[in-house]
């Protein structure tokens, strides 16, 4: 649906740009569009390899255990229907890790990971179950340390000062992840007092 959107988006503005005679600059703005799209994808490549190399090596040394450790009786409560020992809890902790530290793209097939074990745990039923949920929405507002990825666009920008986002990072993704736990969990018992599972 979404490419016959883009497609459909894409169609209007040609025939739009053609009947204003305004063909010229859309032919220039789609090349210089595809040398931005190239320049910015190399700058984010460099620091995504620079953040990887350094997870892996947080992850040889043993920090990352540490740090999941430190996470996991939290995580435990957040989803009391996944056994502690279960496959989901593994990729629901790295998945968490991965986003601590702006590595979204490293976070994703993590994710995907851990909803495949909690479908399975679901018993591949049509409707999400209460883990799925709350995994989601953590998924979605995820405590942030370090954005990575923001940082790299505002370098590849020439930002002067690229890491000033980090402690607005820190606040805002604090604020949306605790407001997702709490919405999470409103919403949940409120489904329980109503009877619906």
């Amino acid at each position: 649906m979404v490419n016959y959107i883009w497609v459909g988006m894409t169609v209007i503005g040609v025939i739009f740009a053609m009947a204003n005679g305004t063909m010229d600059q859309v032919n220039k703005a789609l090349f210089q569009s595809a040398a931005d799209a190239v320049t910015l994808c190399i700058g984010l490549m460099s620091i995504l390899v620079f953040w990887l190399g350094l997870m892996k090596i947080a992850q040889d040394s043993g920090l990352l255990e540490k740090l999941s450790s430190l996470f996991r009786p939290i995580v435990i409560r957040l989803f009391p229907e996944v056994p502690p020992n279960h496959p989901a809890m593994g990729y629901i902790l790295s998945n968490m890790m991965a986003n601590l530290f702006g590595l979204g793209n490293a976070a994703t097939p993590l994710g995907i990971k851990a909803m495949e074990q909690l479908k399975q745990l679901n018993e591949g039923k049509s409707v999400v179950s209460r883990s799925m949920i709350t995994f989601l929405a953590l998924n979605t507002s995820s405590i942030t340390l370090i954005p990575t990825t923001v940082i790299a666009i505002r370098i590849t920008h020439k930002s002067m000062s690229p890491t000033d986002i980090v402690f607005p990072t820190i606040l805002a993704t604090a604020i949306s992840a605790v407001a997702a736990i709490f919405i999470d969990r409103y919403f949940y018992y409120k489904r329980s007092r109503n009877g619906v599972k």
